[in-house]
């Protein structure tokens, strides 16, 4: 049986107060100081990893500057982000270019992780948990300074300078080495992913703490505004 990828009329409604972020507190990080400049980023295509959607690479520049809004439409609810380009532009130019292309819609966040150490949720591959990308890669965009607290949103990768669509959000903490471009911060929706939570995880997976969501996450719909 095929799964049912209906967008509810509530969730849909709900899209439109989603891209309004909730308040200056809860902005994306500082901007590490690219100021107001177009940047210049590399995406280079991955034949042993193929696209698993037919997309395009987005063009080599981006800007430093603004803000970026999205909102991930999911069968929990609804999770909107903010993501700031003066941070890591690249990764926000390629992170929206994907989501205008739709590479994101109709997908599965295929990782939970829930340990006293690490507690994510991971989204962005198509097929499984680390397979299906775009058919390309990407450099980190990095301090060394960089922390995942809760509701942070970050790029997901295969070791330095392996960006292409993964992403994570983290729903309680993630004590992990500064190697994670951080795209930005949830503004609205960490309800939704402490309900994923709560719905557990599936047995069978690396460890009890890791694995598939025992309750399946399906994002319908990415938006993206700014």
């Amino acid at each position: 049986m095929r799964p049912r990828w209906t967008v509810t009329a509530a969730l849909a409604a709900a899209v439109a107060a989603a891209l309004v972020p909730a308040g200056a507190a809860q902005a994306a990080p500082a901007s590490p100081g690219h100021g107001g400049k177009q940047v210049r980023c590399v995406f280079t295509p991955t034949p042993d990893n193929p696209a698993a959607k037919p997309v395009r690479a987005p063009r080599s520049t981006a800007r430093a500057h603004g803000k970026v809004d999205v909102v991930l439409i999911t069968n929990f609810g609804a999770v909107s982000i903010r993501m700031d380009p003066g941070n890591a532009p690249c990764a926000v130019h390629n992170f929206a270019s994907l989501t205008r292309q739709r590479f994101y819609d109709r997908t599965r966040c295929w990782r939970l992780t829930n340990s006293a150490r690490l507690g994510v949720l991971q989204c962005g591959d198509i097929y499984a948990a680390e397979k299906g990308g775009p058919g390309y890669e990407f450099d980190d965009e990095l301090t060394g300074k960089e922390t995942y607290p809760r509701g942070t949103v970050a790029m997901g990768n295969w070791g330095p300078d392996t960006n292409g669509s993964q992403f994570f959000l983290v729903h309680s903490r993630a004590d992990i080495p500064p190697a994670y471009t951080v795209l930005g911060k949830v503004t609205h929706g960490l309800g939704v992913l402490d309900r994923i939570v709560k719905g557990g995880i599936k047995p069978g997976g690396s460890s009890p703490q890791d694995g598939e969501p025992a309750k399946p996450v399906k994002i319908y719909k990415v938006f993206a505004r700014g």
